[in-house]
């Protein structure tokens, strides 16, 4: 993703760096602790490990996410939270908690309690 000259406001920008499928949840999972690549295509039902890589890069190229490598064999590569994705953390768990709404009231609590996720019964 290329960052545009003509934005209108601050949020479009955020709305641009953070947008589509994936991003959110990456955020989500990391905000729980570093991740290596294979932990977070196990925790991220769905996500190819191309498409994980590509998201990650762009997260990382635009600050909001870094990552630590090892020396020796294998290879440790764990990716972390920055000060600026620790800032978006608070917007995903806002989104999260409204996605948990709508889930509630579509009656689609059973993914919930499978998940463990926590949510006011209606």
């Amino acid at each position: 993703m290329k960052i545009r000259d003509d934005y209108t406001c601050p949020l479009e920008i955020v709305h641009d760096l953070i947008r589509g499928k994936w991003k959110a949840i990456i955020i989500f999972q990391l905000q729980f602790g570093n991740a290596s690549l294979s932990t977070l295509k196990r925790d991220i039902v769905g996500i190819s490990e191309k498409m994980l890589l590509q998201q990650l890069g762009e997260l990382s190229q635009y600050g909001i996410l870094g990552k630590f490598s090892s020396q020796g064999f294998p290879l440790s590569v764990e990716y972390f939270l920055t000060e600026r994705g620790w800032k978006l953390v608070k917007a995903v768990n806002i989104m999260q908690e409204v996605g948990v709404d709508f889930m509630v009231e579509l009656g689609q609590t059973d993914f919930l309690d499978q998940k463990g996720i926590p949510y006011r019964k209606i």
